[in-house]
C-alpha cells in the first residue's frame, strides 16, 4: 500500500499545496517563496528518499515567518496521514550528519505524542534573508502536527548554514529509518497496541 498523503491549506496570509510520499526516491518539485527553505526541503528529501511537492505563496513581503510556519504545519498533517495507524514500522530513527565542522544529531519517535527538543544555538541570527529563529519555528510545528517526538541537537559548528543544513540531512535520514517496514515487527511497535 502505498504510503502518501496531500493537503491545501489557505488562509489570510499563505496558500500552500503540498505532497508527501514516505516511500519515495528523493524527488522534489519545491517552490516556497523563501529560498533558503526551499533549499532546506530539498535536502531532507533527498536524504530520506520521500517524494515532496511544495507549491506555497506567502506573505513574504512581511517576513519569511508564516510561509515556513505553515510548510511545517502540512508537512506534518501529511506525514501522520500517510502512515495511517504505523503498523509494521520501525517506530525509532536516530541519525548523526557532518556538514564540514558542524555536527547535527536528529533522534525521532513516531509516538502519537508531540514534543520538540532543540539544543542548537547559531552563531548568526540570519542565513541570507532567512531569520535562523523560524528553523525552531518549522520543526516545532512539523513535529506537533505530524505527533512525533523529534530531538535536534548540533553538538558543534560555527557556520550557522552548514548547522542547519546538518539538521535537515540528519531529520531525513532519522525519519527515513522511523518509518521503514521492519519485516519483524507484528503490528502496532507499541506495548500498547496503539500509537
Amino acid at each position: 500500500m502505498e504510503r502518501f498523503a496531500s493537503v491545501e491549506r489557505k488562509t489570510n496570509e499563505t496558500e500552500i499545496s503540498l505532497k508527501f510520499g514516505v516511500d519515495g526516491e528523493g524527488n522534489s518539485s519545491i517552490k516556497t517563496g523563501v529560498p533558503f527553505m526551499t533549499h532546506m526541503l530539498d535536502l531532507f528529501t533527498k536524504h530520506g528518499k520521500f517524494d515532496l511537492s511544495v507549491d506555497a505563496k506567502g506573505d513574504t513581503e512581511v517576513d519569511d515567518h508564516h510561509t515556513t510556519e505553515d510548510i511545517g504545519i502540512c508537512l506534518g498533517q501529511t506525514l501522520l496521514e500517510a502512515l495511517g495507524d504505523k503498523r509494521g514500522i520501525k517506530r525509532y530513527g536516530n541519525a548523526f550528519v557532518p556538514m564540514d565542522e558542524a555536527l547535527a544529531q536528529v533522534v525521532i519517535d513516531l509516538s502519537n505524542r508531540p514534543h520538540l527538543e532543540f539544543r542548537a544555538e547559531f552563531p548568526s541570527q540570519k542565513v541570507g534573508t532567512f531569520d535562523t529563529e523560524l528553523v525552531h519555528e518549522f520543526l516545532w510545528k512539523f513535529a506537533l502536527e505530524a505527533r512525533m517526538n523529534l530531538h535536534v541537537v548540533v553538538h558543534y559548528g560555527h557556520n550557522t548554514h552548514h548547522m542547519i543544513e546538518a539538521i535537515f540531512k540528519a531529520m531525513g535520514r532519522a525519519l527515513d529509518e522511523a518509518t521503514t517496514i521492519d519485516p519483524r515487527v507484528k503490528g502496532i511497535p507499541s506495548t500498547k497496541g496503539l500509537l
